[in-house]
């Protein structure tokens, strides 16, 4: 799925292969992924519907033009934080704990689709670029983006720190 949740398992498969992880590790792996993409989603709605905060289309049309469309569709739930980057600082954050810092990887995800292979420098990069990627899209503010790779980081680091094996 290229949900954003779909996407980072996609991406944690492709990565888990060529580094032959054993058994036991894959599957803690994809538990902490699991559980910090669901602490992130939770963490986020729960921000989302405290703060209420308007999306750009819903200010630009009252401000500023009456007709500016953005390039992605507008979802109808409040603006801050940014679900996506959220999620995305929460799996660079699991994903980073088990392969390292500087971790270079190909993600083949929409290659299925037609889309070219992307290359990032680390798991970092690519959740940065996962978050901006919504503002460019004109959905969300940049403090949405910020501030959600920032909580989802801190869910990440908090999911790091249990113990699931022994």
């Amino acid at each position: 799925s290229m949900t954003p949740p779909g996407h980072w398992v996609s991406i944690a498969l492709q990565v888990a292969e060529p580094a032959a992880l054993p058994l036991d590790r894959n599957v803690d792996l994809l538990v902490r992924m699991g559980l910090a993409m669901a602490d992130a989603f939770v963490g986020c709605w729960h921000e989302k519907f405290k703060y209420n905060l308007v999306r750009p289309v819903t200010y630009i049309r009252r401000a500023i033009d009456p007709k500016w469309e953005p390039l992605l569709i507008t979802p109808p739930f409040p603006e801050y934080p940014s679900g996506h980057s959220t999620v995305s600082g929460a799996m660079d954050a699991v994903l980073t704990a088990f392969f390292g810092e500087d971790y270079a990887f190909e993600d083949r995800t929409g290659s299925p689709d037609g889309r070219n292979p992307r290359y990032f420098k680390s798991f970092h990069e690519a959740a940065e670029e996962a978050g901006i990627s919504r503002m460019y899209g004109g959905i969300h503010y940049r403090s949405a983006i910020v501030d959600g790779l920032i909580q989802g980081r801190c869910i990440g680091e908090q999911v790091n720190a249990l113990k699931t094996r022994k």
